[in-house]
């Protein structure tokens, strides 16, 4: 047996001890548990002592993260070595955030100097847009901004300006991923193309959806505004010919490159819609957030490390408990879309069945992630995390200090939060639903019903992560805090988070359905998608 192999298999036998304890009991067990598994990160605190793992659990997870190489390939990540074998390319995302003059190398050619002088292009447009130095052709300033995208050139900017947007906006900020045509009508309605610039973000500009969205978007400019309509047009693209080609003026389009994936990518020109609406010196903190967390992962013991103690509680669930499923729950509505971010991170990242050599995996791979803001999840899918046949961890999110609207309401809200975690993990007994049912007078026979019903089993994992307030920087560490976990499981189950084979094939058949669609050559289906097309062009 190989070292790694004996790694994971002290990993699976600490999960079958965990599967006969409760996690409650561990806290008396091990008087320095909630210390050592409570943890401080770039103005972030995190707290694992939920999780199912005793403190010597822990120690074997430290143990398999060394074995399985996270202190090497940490280095070899932040160094900007090749890390994503399968397209020979680096994943740099940390470069996009680095202070100015950081000296970030891909794949050994210095890249920092060409990140900070496009960080200044973006700070000098978007600077001039907010003052109205640049102005659309009617002669009137930008009071809003249509981004489109879709994947990792929507949902980070979408998540931050959710998060970060202000109550009454100098500038509105719209989106258009879909290529369902509704989402593009909803967008528009209400703006006036001569105040409407629209941003662009594809990494090829060849993306289908984006450029049908580009170029109805387009046309709608143009309807209004003649031919002069190219002037109210921005993108952000690795392929600046194509964007130029679509009619994007030279100086209007910003610089995006193959060593940052798509789903890394919204601390770079990605993020242009929301530098300039929400204004550069955000955006500016967003990056330093992300750039504390950085330095935290790269220069912190694993023993304290914040991303590698999330993704060993997560694995540990993941394989040593073989738990497929995860709920994020942010208790704050500005992050609703945390989990459909971390839907792509994760899932696109991780969702592998072969190694990056190309071998089938050993052990299951990244958890389906699903969520909702807290409360309103109570009122849907908890029913199902309190006492459903599966146990599903979940990820508490919450912020300490509320900024809007009545305190009082942030403190239900919080109240909320803590009580849930409590909740899924002590539980209430039988015996404590029978007494309580007693004491009400209810007859035997009723309680002998009732009480299986309102017994809740507890000992359900949970992580709890606390932002003193949502602003910019924590904002900044929280994403980056994920983007590093979601790195290290990936170093742990031996595959490469940085490709994304799994979204070509379907991108692929597309194209042919939708010539068949448009009146060519029928080609050859199985039955049913036959059947589908036909039923679709009646």
């Amino acid at each position: 047996m190989s070292e790694l192999d004996a790694a994971w298999a002290a990993l699976h036998a600490a999960g079958e001890r965990a599967r006969v304890r409760r996690i409650a009991s561990l806290f008396d067990a091990e008087p320095g548990r909630l210390a050592r598994l409570t943890l401080e990160a770039a103005g972030l605190t995190l707290d694992l002592s939920k999780q199912p793992w005793s403190l010597a659990d822990v120690a074997d997870m430290l143990d398999l993260a060394r074995t399985a190489g996270v202190e090497a390939a940490r280095g070899r990540l932040l160094a900007g070595e090749i890390v994503n074998r399968s397209e020979g390319r680096p994943a740099q995302h940390a470069a996009l955030r680095a202070a100015t003059g950081a000296g970030f190398k891909a794949a050994g050619v210095e890249v920092s100097g060409e990140v900070d002088a496009t960080r200044v292009a973006i700070r000098r447009f978007a600077d001039d847009v907010r003052s109205g130095a640049i102005k659309g052709a009617a002669g009137k300033p930008f009071r809003a901004i249509l981004h489109i995208g879709i994947g990792g050139s929507d949902l980070g900017p979408r998540l931050i300006w959710e998060a970060l947007r202000p109550l009454e906006p100098q500038i509105e900020l719209r989106f258009a991923a879909n290529v369902d045509p509704a989402e593009l009508a909803q967008a528009i309605a209400g703006l006036d193309p001569a105040e409407t610039l629209v941003v662009v973000v594809s990494k090829t500009f060849t993306t289908l959806e984006t450029l049908a969205n580009a170029e109805a978007a387009r046309g709608w400019l143009r309807a209004a505004l003649g031919a002069s309509a190219d002037a109210h047009l921005a993108a952000v693209s690795a392929a600046p010919d194509r964007a130029q080609a679509f009619g994007v003026a030279p100086d209007r389009v910003f610089a995006f490159w193959d060593w940052v994936g798509g789903r890394y990518s919204l601390w770079s020109a990605v993020g242009l819609s929301c530098a300039t609406a929400l204004g550069f010196e955000v955006f500016e903190r967003l990056l330093a957030g992300a750039r504390a967390m950085d330095a935290h992962f790269a220069e912190t013991p694993l023993e304290r490390n914040a991303p590698v103690l999330l993704a060993l509680a997560h694995v540990f669930n993941r394989n040593g408990l073989n738990r497929p499923m995860r709920a994020v729950v942010p208790y704050a509505q500005r992050l609703r879309l945390f989990a459909p971010f971390l839907q792509q991170l994760e899932m696109e990242s991780n969702g592998k069945r072969v190694d990056a050599h190309g071998r089938p995996v050993k052990r299951g791979t990244a958890a389906s992630v699903f969520g909702d803001a807290g409360t309103n999840g109570q009122h849907a899918f908890f029913q199902l995390l309190h006492q459903g046949t599966d146990i599903v961890p979940v990820d508490f999110v919450a912020i300490r200090e509320g900024t809007e609207g009545d305190p009082a309401m942030q403190r239900k809200l919080l109240a909320n939060a803590v009580a849930q975690a409590e909740a899924l993990l002590v539980g209430r007994s039988e015996a404590e639903v029978r007494a309580e049912l007693e004491a009400k007078g209810l007859a035997k026979a009723e309680i002998d019903e009732l009480a299986p019903q309102r017994t809740f089993p507890g000992d359900r994992p949970s992580s709890f992560i606390v932002l003193d307030r949502l602003d910019p920087e924590r904002l900044g560490a929280l994403i980056a805090l994920y983007e590093h976990k979601t790195f290290v499981e990936g170093v742990l189950w031996g595959i490469n988070s940085f490709d994304q084979w799994g979204v070509e094939l379907g991108k692929s058949l597309a194209a042919r359905v939708l010539g068949e669609l448009e009146g060519g050559a029928a080609g050859t289906h199985d039955p049913s998608t036959e059947a589908l097309i036909a039923k679709l062009k009646a």
